[in-house]
């Protein structure tokens, strides 16, 4: 059962989480969409990470990670 309203921790962990994910694609060199086009997602689902509007799954940060050639633990620090 999800918590509503969500405590204000998780929303900050959510933020942090989505600046590292766009900081190192930044760093990566890549666009939005070109991050996407390599993990099989939409350029929407990357921006709505990096901003906080939703949060990746494990899955999907283990593929944001492969292929920005970081470590799964730089992102979710």
């Amino acid at each position: 059962m999800p918590l509503d309203p969500m405590p204000d921790w998780v929303l900050t962990r959510r933020r942090e989480i989505g600046a590292r994910i766009r900081t190192a694609r930044l760093r990566a060199g890549l666009t939005q969409i070109q991050l996407a086009e390599r993990i099989g997602r939409e350029h929407r689902t990357i921006h709505r990470w990096e901003y906080a509007r939703h949060i990746p799954n494990l899955q999907d940060l283990l593929l944001v990670a492969d292929a920005l050639g970081v470590p799964l633990a730089d992102l979710v620090r």
